[in-house]
């Protein structure tokens, strides 16, 4: 049986021409970066082409780029980083009810450290308002982190109007785009971000390797201490090969985004309306326009989340029923419950994110199995009767 992957917003496959320059990363050129003979230097070398690199897809300089393990440590140094160094400026933090685990979490964290903070609630779409933010905005307010596009619905917010908001009131802007790379702009200066968070393995780059964007002349404390890697502000052994791979592979994303977006797009309209013709009772969850170009998130009604994935699987098809890091928890989604999507609904949630190899025919094959397990499913509910 042929396996169909519907998770790429999970994590993608590395692509060949990105591991090829991975390779010899792990073998020949095996010297500690920070060693002075040749091997060392030659592998410092890798890692300065590498931020340059990635500072020209972001239209930023090279010293600006922070390289992490991952995108959460990405978002954890960008909001306790800038929190503790900025602390006598003020102790409130605004982040929204949708965010990444990484982000929310860590928000929520820093009340033990003596900050306050606020919650932005959101619409029905999973949309932050700029007007809802600069209401929050209070004196004390020094950071704000709101996410580019959810990873779980696909909406996209209006980062520009969100970062001009904070521009005028004198508050640091950063946004998880880990979601983002590879289907939107990921210009600093036009998103008017401070802080940035990137995490390769979302844009067919390896697992284990992020980044943060951090503007000139904004604070930053050190999470990891030890040696004087990244200019002191995180130190560790860099990972040569996975920065080298994410360079690659940003470059290739952003070579081929508007191309790959007209191709998923077209797929993904292929699929809510296939979905809406074959299965009565469904939301599609996120805004209607403003979403990623490769996101479909439906709530179907009276049948249970896990299960459904699993009778998928069964027929070879790879979903989720959220972000991946929450996919063992048998609790509703925390972005649909703050969408306004009652705990019943929320519970039969199912997201499907398509990616650069999914073709038409995989999506006519799930159109095909789909319905039937709905069918089964809701035969076994004592809440549904069908009309």
């Amino acid at each position: 049986m042929n396996r169909i992957y519907f998770d790429h917003a999970a994590t993608t496959p590395v692509r060949p021409e990105v591991l090829t320059e991975m390779l010899p990363y792990f073998t020949e050129n095996f010297g500690n970066p920070s060693s002075i003979y040749a091997w060392g230097r030659e592998n410092r070398s890798a890692i300065d082409r590498a931020r340059d690199s990635i500072a020209a897809q972001l239209g930023c300089t090279a010293r600006e780029i922070i390289f992490t393990g991952c995108g959460s440590e990405a978002d954890n140094l960008a909001i306790k980083g800038f929190a503790l160094a900025n602390q006598k400026k003020g102790n409130h933090i605004i982040t929204s009810a949708v965010e990444h685990h990484a982000v929310l979490d860590t928000v929520k964290y820093m009340t033990k450290l003596g900050f306050e903070i606020t919650i932005l609630p959101v619409d029905q779409y999973g949309m932050v308002s700029p007007d809802e933010l600069a209401k929050a905005i209070r004196p004390e307010t020094i950071l704000v982190s709101i996410m580019y596009a959810n990873n779980e619905v696909g909406t996209i917010n209006p980062i520009p109007e969100l970062a001009k908001v904070c521009r005028e009131a004198g508050v640091c802007f950063h946004t998880d785009a880990v979601q983002a790379a590879g289907a939107l702009d990921l210009n600093v200066d036009k998103l008017g971000v401070d802080m940035m968070s990137l995490s390769a393995h979302k844009f067919y780059g390896p697992k284990g390797v992020g980044l943060l964007y951090v503007r000139k002349g904004v604070k930053l404390d050190s999470l990891i201490h030890g040696g004087g890697q990244e200019r002191g502000r995180r130190a560790g052994t860099e990972n040569v090969a996975g920065i080298v791979g994410m360079a690659k592979a940003l470059e290739l994303a952003n070579a081929e985004r508007l191309e790959m977006n007209a191709r998923l797009t077209a797929l993904r309209d292929r699929l809510i309306i296939g979905l809406r013709d074959r299965i009565p009772e469904i939301r599609l969850n996120g805004h209607p326009t403003e979403r990623l170009p490769n996101n479909v998130n439906i709530s179907i009604r009276y049948i249970e989340g896990e299960s459904l994935l699993l009778n998928l699987d069964l027929k070879g098809i790879a979903a989720s029923s959220g972000s991946a890091c929450t996919s063992g928890s048998l609790e509703a989604s925390h972005v649909l419950l703050a969408m306004g999507i009652p705990h019943e609904i929320a519970h039969g949630s199912l997201r499907l994110t398509l990616g650069r190899k999914t073709t038409e025919a995989e999506i006519d094959y799930l159109l095909e199995v789909l319905p039937p397990i709905v069918e089964k499913l809701r035969a076994m509910s004592p809440l549904y009767s069908p009309s």
